[in-house]
């Protein structure tokens, strides 16, 4: 939203003076360079489309036409740049194709150029402005000498259309390029996150339950080779290996826990966020007003998410706030679930690069979700969380 306000405020076209301010001869000087400009980009316009057109039943046709429409890609940079400098016109740059060997190879990366919307925009442009570049050199330069008192207002409002055009042909596809960026970026950021707790999983597995079951294996085996010769010591060894047996059993059961706790898939959020809360340093007091039933659950997605959003959280609490009392709430709120969850500790926490708060914030934001931290000096921190709410489908998980 910040920035949103910035571009608008630098965006402001003036107000006009009947006086010939800098303003003013900037915006004559961008009306009378129209007319060579829109020549230059006319000529190539129709060059381009009928070379192109003409030799499109020949193997070199649609080629020359991607290859068109690149180029009157970057005539368009050129025209966004003239308008910056004179106009003050700034508009984002349109997200760059991607070459043939991100886009799959060379035929689909001929078929995204061929049907490149901003190329497309950039030709219709060029050949619109050639009219429009004519009338607006002739009255400027008529304006010059004969109607000089009210130049300035004429002047702002060709100059206003030349802003509405460079706006509407020249800006990117709406928010829709905008927002295949941010997709690929979310789609990246869970990839990795995937990729960690695989590696998570494996490192537990292989640290903790894998090898108490060798040493465990071992034990048995020796157990086994004493068993005639000495009864009372392989006795003993396999009651030692049956407590072994109990404390893989339990790391089994954390590490599935932190998987996806069996607790949150039978009985929802409630029970699953008491029983995270229970296992918290400091007292919690756990508040989950969600509608009750199976049916109205979010998506087990979503559910899973919020779970490992509070449990990290607490975690947090419990290791670094040096809290002595925190509080977990949950609630949906249209079509938003929100989480707040809030401490009385030391405060200070951020989401600076490389902080577990900074890997919350990505892991919510590649499911368009959002995470806000308040968090002073000395003054607790509050821990706020909006998932977007997805319904339950029916006969989905353990039943």
């Amino acid at each position: 939203m910040t920035t949103s306000l910035a571009i608008a405020d630098t965006d402001r076209v003036p107000r006009v003076r009947p006086v010939f301010s800098a303003v003013t001869w900037k915006e004559i000087a961008h009306l009378v360079t129209n007319l060579p400009a829109a020549i230059l980009g006319f000529v190539y316009a129709v060059v381009m489309v009928s070379t192109a057109g003409g030799l499109s039943v020949t193997a070199i046709g649609l080629p020359l036409l991607a290859a068109g429409l690149f180029l009157s890609r970057q005539s368009g940079r050129l025209e966004r740049a003239r308008a910056r400098l004179l106009l003050g016109v700034r508009v984002e740059e349109p997200t760059p194709i991607p070459g043939p060997r991100r886009s799959g190879g060379f035929f689909p990366w001929l078929w995204t150029s061929i049907k490149d919307p901003v190329g497309w925009r950039t030709v219709l442009y060029q050949l619109i402005r050639l009219p429009w570049a004519v009338l607006t050199f002739t009255v400027v330069l008529t304006g010059l000498f004969v109607l000089w008192p009210v130049l300035p207002y004429l002047v702002r409002l060709l100059a206003n259309a030349d802003r509405a055009m460079v706006r509407g042909l020249l800006s990117p596809s709406d928010g829709l390029e905008r927002r295949i960026a941010e997709l690929e970026s979310d789609r990246g950021v869970v990839v990795d996150t995937a990729a960690a707790d695989l590696r998570r999983i494996e490192r537990d597995l292989h640290d903790g339950a894998q090898a108490r079951l060798v040493a465990l294996a071992m034990g048995l085996g020796l157990a086994k080779e004493k068993l005639l010769e000495d009864p009372e010591g392989a006795a003993a060894m396999v009651d030692e290996a049956h407590g072994e047996v109990k404390l893989a059993l339990q790391e089994l059961r954390d590490l599935a826990r932190g998987i996806h706790p069996a607790v949150l898939t039978d009985r929802g959020l409630d029970a699953a966020l008491s029983s995270v809360a229970a296992r918290c340093v400091v007292p919690v007091k756990v508040l989950v007003d969600l509608p009750a039933g199976q049916e109205a659950r979010p998506a087990e997605a979503i559910e899973g998410i919020a779970y490992f959003i509070v449990s990290e959280l607490l975690q947090n609490v419990s290791k670094h706030a040096g809290a002595r009392g925190a509080s977990v709430e949950v609630w949906r709120a249209g079509a938003r679930l929100l989480i707040r969850v809030s401490d009385d500790g030391r405060g200070g926490a951020d989401t600076s690069g490389g902080s577990g708060l900074a890997g919350l914030a990505e892991r919510l934001d590649a499911v368009d979700g959002v995470l806000v931290v308040d968090s002073p000096e000395g003054e607790g921190t509050v821990v706020s969380a909006e998932l977007p709410w997805r319904d339950r489908v029916p006969g989905r998980g353990r039943g």
